[in-house]
């Protein structure tokens, strides 16, 4: 007998163009894993098709009429959690409102070509299949949690100050530095982290976030309303500095050197299959702070990190992972624990408190600045 036919992952396709919805269909019928279960020309269907239908994976378009992607996947994430893929423009304007949609839980996203014809989607169908397929596998539980960090019409604290006497060279300089990374669920998982620093946070904090080049500059603009901590775009050669959280820039590998300076390499193309890649920076913060250096490997797809997480292990540092209840994906976590790199497995609501313990611990034993 012929084996039965594996079960495929059933799609809603929401988006306000008829043309794009075809498009879409096309590549989904076409694929082996993949099954069209409906259609959407705004989130108002979107919410109400997300319950009938009940499907693995919706892609959702973020500009519509009556209720946009914003508003859908906020209401699906809320009341009937669902994966979701953005399938939306890489304009900044696209990039800002992307963003939001991961805050608020959807998986992944897919930036749509500027023209938006078919033979351009033909250009990112694997990407989308491949995204598509990773976030029906998801098992989405739980509601949107778009953090607000105004309240009660307060406003949000002003960016810290630059510093006046920003060290010329990190060589007389000592101080702890974070590295985050993540990958798949990141932004939304890095927003639950962001407001417990400050600006007084004695350590840099760098986060290598697996992500276009054009949506960095805003995630950003950003994550700055959610923390005290100055945030900002890493910079070539700028000194690092405590009190600081640079953001990677996408389609760059970041490295820090002996003299504790950034630098930003963007000719060398994929390291590992991956761009940014996160052992990169995690080495070359662990030559740099030795002990001093914290790791924190986050939510995502694949083994990034991991050799990074060797790396900091072995130079005294703490090396943290996200534990599998809390991660969108317990892939890159996953792989560090395997590897024997992790020192704690801790939900995300226990990964800031760890490191503000340990940066606290080492700033009492060797203050900051203190060769």
């Amino acid at each position: 007998m012929p084996p039965a036919p594996s079960k495929k992952f059933k799609v809603l396709i929401v988006d306000d163009s008829a043309f794009m919805r075809k498009v879409l269909e096309t590549i989904f019928n076409a694929d082996d894993q993949l099954t069209v279960a409906g259609h959407a020309k705004d989130g108002r269907e979107a919410v109400t098709l997300a319950e009938s239908l009940k499907p693995d994976v919706i892609t959702m378009d973020i500009n519509m009429p009556h209720m946009d992607g914003l508003q859908a996947t906020a209401q699906i994430m809320t009341t009937n959690p669902r994966p979701i893929v953005i399938v939306s423009s890489e304009s900044r304007d696209g990039a800002a409102s992307t963003l939001k949609a991961l805050e608020l839980g959807a998986i992944e996203f897919v930036a749509k070509p500027s023209s938006g014809i078919d033979l351009d989607m033909q250009s990112v169908k694997e990407d989308l299949l491949r995204k598509v397929r990773m976030a029906a596998k998801v098992r989405v539980v739980r509601t949107a949690s778009r953090l607000v960090h105004k309240s009660n019409g307060d406003k949000a604290p002003a960016p810290a100050p630059a510093r006046s006497n920003p060290p010329s060279s990190g060589l007389d300089q000592r101080f702890p530095v974070v590295v985050l990374a993540a990958s798949t669920g990141g932004p939304a998982t890095v927003m639950r982290l962001a407001p417990g620093f400050t600006r007084e946070f004695p350590a840099a904090v760098i986060l290598v976030q697996h992500m276009p080049a054009a949506f960095t500059t805003q995630y950003a603009t950003q994550l700055a309303e959610f923390t005290g901590i100055r945030v900002k775009e890493a910079e070539a050669n700028e000194s690092l500095q405590p009190g600081t959280f640079y953001i990677c820039p996408g389609g760059q590998h970041l490295r820090v050197t002996p003299s504790g300076r950034i630098q930003l390499d963007g000719t060398s193309g994929r390291i590992g299959g991956y761009l940014p890649n996160i052992d990169v920076t995690m080495e070359s913060v662990a030559s740099f702070a030795g002990a001093m250096s914290i790791g924190a490997i986050l939510t995502g797809m694949g083994n990034d990190g991991t050799v990074g997480a060797k790396a900091i292990k072995a130079a005294g540092g703490l090396v943290l992972a996200q534990d599998e209840a809390t991660c969108v994906i317990f892939g890159m976590p996953a792989e560090a624990i395997k590897a024997n790199a992790v020192d704690q497995v801790l939900g995300i609501d226990d990964i800031y408190p760890a490191i503000e313990k340990r940066v606290i611990g080492i700033c009492r034993t060797s203050p900051v600045g203190v060769r």
